[in-house]
């Protein structure tokens, strides 16, 4: 990242006004964000359940070559030699599509087997943060595949997608938890639990949208439902929780005598 190198001032005879830092305001808002990580897990889990048990999403040709796909990516990924560089590249590649997106410009692009990195005259958390809630090479498969739709019958490919999408899922969501413990300056520019918190709930939102397009039962309003009942009943156990405590230090009000 291009830095300025600040220049001297005189001081000056007017108090500095209150200044919070940024790093506390990204914290508060992390906190704001934990109950919405529980409602949004349990909302996923439940629809997880529901398709994959009473609707038999299991059953189906599309749920068997997903999962082949991100068992054979486990299996290569801890048996195998990790490609280390081919993530590097996607992450770096990401950080640039993110930074195109905010209107920036980039002007240098770095990537090797031991790191790599990008200079560009605009940063923000969602550019750092891209990479670990962005899975570039899922994305690729789903584009390659909607523009070769446009000019033959891809149809009969459709269970290799699933199974593309598998490993490249899974590819993305093992390196990404590989590199997360590694000290990353993306994670701790941002503060290290805004980050975190961030990054879960950007993935599970994605991996919520999979599971809609992936079970013919399930749609986004039906989805929509359930986040809503979850939160409600989250609501009210906040509720119980704050009676029960003002009831438990509840003060007696004593009467003067008359």
């Amino acid at each position: 990242m291009r830095y300025v190198v600040p220049t001297r001032r005189r001081a000056s005879h007017h108090p500095m006004p209150l200044t919070v830092p940024t790093r506390w305001v990204k914290n508060i808002i992390a906190l704001f964000l934990l109950p919405w990580c529980a409602i949004l897990t349990q909302t996923f889990f439940t629809a997880f359940t529901r398709a994959t048990i009473h609707q038999q999403l299991w059953a189906g040709a599309e749920f068997w070559f997903f999962t082949l796909g991100a068992v054979l990516w486990l299996i290569a990924f801890f048996g195998l030699p990790r490609p280390v560089i081919i993530y590097v590249f996607g992450h770096e590649l990401t950080h640039v599509l993110w930074v195109w997106l905010m209107g920036g410009r980039v002007s240098k692009f770095r990537v090797s087997g031991e790191g790599g990195h990008i200079v560009t005259n605009r940063t923000n958390f969602l550019i750092a943060l891209a990479p670990y809630f962005f899975p570039l090479y899922s994305v690729l498969a789903i584009a390659v595949y909607g523009i070769a739709s446009l000019f033959f019958n891809v149809a009969p490919y459709g269970q290799l997608l699933y199974a593309i999408l598998g490993i490249t899922w899974a590819f993305h969501l093992t390196f990404t938890c590989w590199m997360i413990p590694k000290n990353q300056t993306d994670l701790s520019d941002h503060g290290t639990f805004f980050s975190l918190v961030f990054i879960y709930v950007l993935n599970l939102v994605l991996l919520s949208a999979l599971l809609v397009i992936a079970s013919p039962q399930i749609t986004f309003a039906d989805f929509a439902t359930d986040l809503v009942a979850n939160l409600r009943n989250f609501s009210e156990w906040v509720g119980e929780l704050m009676n029960q405590f003002t009831r438990g230090h509840a003060v007696p009000a004593t009467l003067p005598n008359q």
